[in-house]
């Protein structure tokens, strides 16, 4: 999870957290938890995101390529 381009995503859609997290019926705790690791945001929680934010593919922001 990328939290610098999930971040990046919203602002550049013009939404607060408070926004974000109630569209997400989440805490705004519940929410920095996720964003910094300490759990996972759930499948339906990255499909409302990429709704609200209007991300064309979740890959780039909750998803990365592991090369080893």
């Amino acid at each position: 999870m990328d939290k610098f381009k999930l971040e990046y995503e919203r602002k550049k859609s013009g939404i607060s957290i408070e926004s974000l997290c109630k569209s997400l019926k989440m805490s705004r705790s519940a929410y920095y938890r996720k964003c910094n690791g300490k759990s996972e945001f759930t499948q339906s929680e990255i499909q409302s995101i990429c709704d609200i934010l209007k991300l064309k593919s979740p890959m780039g922001i909750f998803f990365t390529e592991k090369v080893s």
